[in-house]
């Protein structure tokens, strides 16, 4: 059964693109979804790939991600969806299943599709009825349906009979009554019918042997094969495909621009204002003719075409950060604009292992649909793709793009995009041969300290790289009550020349002692040598540990409130049962001292009772406390002036292992909480002189 830590991350925090983070997700729950794959599928190679490319996209689409549902549901959802689109892919309809399996998924083979997906969901991965309808996108009434009638066939592959001999208009309530949600009417009307129709009472044992056994099943096994998650990793790690090689040759300069090179040459030969008039004519993408303008990276003119969609590479740099490949892609059959994807099921290194660093992943970049150049020509679109760092100094990267991701543009302002879930993708095969070279990077140790809400940060290194500027600094996280999550930089000022943030590069490094370490990234500072180095705070993400137990009694009246951190939280609602919920809430907005509270509610029976939480509320306020929607697909996150997200309604669902039995909520427990703080220090930084 999938057991989820209560806790409510920040939307900055949630947003971090971290692969590591969703393979250690997928490695605790394996278990439930390893069987929730053989729904779908009977051999462990194409149960890998269903892990290999969740996790892919999970990772692709965690920028995204919004509080709307609990992470366990949105991470579950993708996981149904990928099941569902691997399925019908018949590369992978593979006849041979493994003997390993074949008794202990014999039950469940003769079941229709939702009805399994219904029986595992809610049965062995013990996700609700209501969560569970919308994984589906079913309604709840549907779900009992498939739900009985699921049960109803898996009582045949356990040695029962194959069909229900009670009377009819009673089954509906099976289900509702032995979890003890019918309704007090009709749980007296089954119950003095059940005491006079054998029949039926014979009918509802069954059916709660079969309810018992799905709910045990979990528990009762131990089925998912070693080094299973190790070849997931691997594959993450490196996938290789066997693709040829396409290109064309390159494009004549025109009669027109020759004549006015021959010009320019003979002034600008001279004058040393060539080179820059020159990749100013010739080069569309700012960033690229920067980096060509300083001598660093390639110019290239690589095409490749395929269903009428042209790919033109039109340069690459590498340094020890990342590799850089800008490419410019054209629609020639239709007004569409596409970019290439982040994720390896559209974009293959066949040679990575041969030349990349396995110790970094591709930054993300995501598409700018403001810049001029990709607001002239709606069939066209300028974008650049980050790729892992070099190992070399020099090679060739064997590029194969099978997977466009289609723009789809707001009519009411073409500036915007829809989010990716709503639009489609362009598949075909472009193939390229990118030579490479990798420039030098570098570092600079730094001399400096501060204190950031009283928690020590001192600053290790300044790495200067053609491709990134990356800020090193460690914070001491060795005091129990306060510990400091995340420190976001709005701008880092060397030789008064000021580079923003770059809000998806910065990251969590590591771990030593009482100290973490985390990277920053910036915008390039190209050939700069540091002599003034200024460092200006944005804000902090902290959690503060401030412990506070409150008694519960559900035969109380509620809501109730109570004091803390400042504020007046109440208490709306506790109710017994299986499962039993407790709802607290807090809308007051104005001032407050915490973004969200990290707390559990304790029932009757500690050792044997899970509680998560379900159907969080929060709001989104920038630092001014303007408040956003953030179900409005118009709110764009990264245009919100430092972005907070506010916890506005907990609600935790306790859940107790042994089926039938009661769990009573006896005491909320609140460990602390976690809150930004708005920071606008600045820090003067100097070279460490060994």
């Amino acid at each position: 059964m999938i057991t989820a830590k209560m806790e409510s991350n920040s939307i900055t925090l949630i947003r971090e693109k971290n692969v590591e983070s969703a393979v250690d997700w997928f490695n605790q729950h394996k278990q439930s979804f390893y069987i929730l794959g053989w729904c779908y599928f009977r051999n462990q190679h194409q149960i890998e790939e269903l892990f290999y490319r969740s996790i892919i996209k999970v990772n692709e689409e965690l920028p995204r991600f919004k509080n709307k549902t609990s992470y366990e549901t949105w991470i579950t959802s993708i996981f149904i969806q990928t099941s569902r689109e691997l399925s019908d892919d018949r590369s992978l309809q593979v006849s041979e299943e493994s003997e390993l399996h074949k008794d202990l998924f014999k039950a469940l083979n003769p079941l229709k599709q939702l009805e399994k997906e219904a029986v595992i969901l809610t049965y062995i991965l013990g996700i609700s009825k209501q969560e569970t309808a919308h994984l589906l996108k079913i309604s709840v009434e549907e779900l009992k349906d498939h739900l009985f009638s699921g049960i109803q066939s898996l009582k045949k592959g356990m040695g029962y009979e194959s069909s229900f001999n009670g009377c009819k208009e009673y089954h509906k309530n099976y289900i509702d009554y032995l979890e003890k949600t019918l309704d007090r009417s009709k749980k007296i009307d089954l119950e003095k019918h059940i005491y006079h129709c054998q029949e039926c009472q014979d009918d509802l044992s069954t059916f709660q042997d079969v309810m018992l056994t799905m709910l045990n099943f979990t528990e009762r096994m131990d089925y998912v094969p070693s080094g299973f998650m190790e070849n997931v990793k691997d594959r993450l790690a490196e996938k290789e495909k066997h693709r040829q090689r396409k290109s064309k040759k390159r494009k004549k300069i025109g009669l027109v621009f020759a004549s006015v090179f021959v010009l320019v040459m003979s002034i600008g030969f001279f004058t040393g204002s060539f080179t820059d008039l020159y990749y100013t004519w010739t080069i569309k993408d700012q960033q690229l003719r920067v980096l060509l303008q300083h001598n660093l990276g390639e110019k290239l003119n690589l095409v490749a075409e395929s269903n009428g969609v042209k790919i033109r590479i039109t340069g690459a740099i590498a340094d020890d950060v990342q590799t850089l490949v800008f490419y410019e892609i054209e629609d020639t059959a239709d007004d569409n604009q596409y970019v290439i994807g982040y994720d390896d099921d559209g974009v293959v290194v066949e040679n990575k292992s041969e030349i990349m660093s396995p110790e970094t992943y591709p930054r993300y970049h995501p598409p700018d649909l403001k810049s001029d150049i990709n607001n002239k020509e709606k069939n066209v679109y300028h974008g650049k793709m980050s790729l892992q760092p070099l190992t070399k100094d020099k090679g060739t990267i064997k590029l194969t793009i099978t997977k466009l991701q289609k723009i789809v543009r707001d009519s009411s302002d073409r500036k915007r995009i829809i989010p990716y879930e709503d639009t489609g993708y362009e598949t075909g095969e472009w193939n390229f041969d990118i030579p490479v070279t990798k420039s030098p990077s570098k570092e600079y140790a730094l001399a400096g300290k501060t204190k950031v809400e009283g928690v020590p940060v001192r600053f290790e290194k300044l790495t200067i790289a053609p491709t990134a500027t990356i800020l090193q600094l460690d914070v001491n996280n060795g005091q129990p009550q306060k510990r400091i999550d995340f420190l976001n930089v709005d701008n880092l000022e060397v030789n008064n020349k000021k580079v923003k943030t770059d809000i998806y590069g910065s990251s969590f490094a590591s771990n030593y002692m009482d100290w973490s370490t985390f990277q920053i990234l910036f915008d390039p500072l190209f050939g700069e040598k540091p002599k003034e180095i200024n460092v200006q705070f944005n804000s902090v993400h902290l959690t503060i540990q401030d412990e506070k137990t409150i008694k519960l009694d559900a035969s109380k009246g509620y809501p109730q409130t109570f004091e803390y951190a400042g504020s007046t939280i109440s208490i709306d609602k506790v109710e017994v049962g299986q499962p039993a919920n407790v709802v607290i809430s807090n809308r007051e907005i104005k001032n407050r001292a915490y973004d969200s509270l990290q707390l559990e509610v304790v029932g009757n029976e500690e050792n044997e009772i899970n509680s998560r939480e379900m159907n969080s509320e929060g709001v989104l306020i920038d630092k001014n406390g303007v408040e956003y929607d953030i179900n409005d697909v118009s709110t764009v996150y990264e245009e919100i002036e430092q972005p907070r997200y506010l916890a506005t309604v907990q609600n935790i669902m306790l859940e107790s292992n042994n089926t039938g039995e009661k769990v009573i909520p006896k005491k909320l427990v609140i460990h602390g909480y976690n809150t930004t703080k708005y920071l606008d220090d600045v820090v003067k930084l100097s070279l460490k002189h060994n």
